[in-house]
């Protein structure tokens, strides 16, 4: 099975999605004026990793802002990992969120409640403006 790779854009998400080593990514921001021709790929990507998957699978999750229609498509997903954790594999997820977003936070707390897998809670700042003088 092939990596999973989709370049970010300013509606929709970076994916990166390794079946080699079970890592896989979601970072950015996703508000795609069609979601389902952005996520339909993505997501039957998953469905054929589910019959092949790594011994551990990760899912890192680093939003800044998702619009309700991928709040589905991320919370299928996320359900999924349901079906490799009940077959005995290690599944994990780590969302990382800004400090400052208590809304992405508690989204990640929602998640977390309604599916069956660990999930740890990263932290992380801001990136630092590097200001540089002429």
């Amino acid at each position: 099975m092939k990596e999973l790779l989709i370049e970010s854009s300013a509606q929709t998400p970076a994916i990166k999605f390794n079946p080699n080593n079970g890592l896989m990514e979601i970072i950015g921001r996703s508000i795609p004026y069609d979601s389902d021709a952005f996520w339909m790929p993505i997501l039957s990507w998953f469905e054929s990793y589910v019959f092949t998957p790594n011994e551990i699978t990760t899912f890192k999750i680093n939003l800044d802002y998702f619009n309700i229609s991928s709040s589905k498509r991320i919370l299928f997903l996320l359900y999924k990992l349901n079906e490799l954790s009940d077959k005995g594999l290690g599944v994990s997820v780590i969302w990382e969120y800004r400090k400052d977003d208590e809304d992405m936070y508690e989204v990640g707390q929602d998640y977390a409640y309604m599916v069956k897998v660990p999930f740890e809670f990263i932290e992380i700042k801001e990136p630092d403006l590097v200001l540089t003088s002429q």
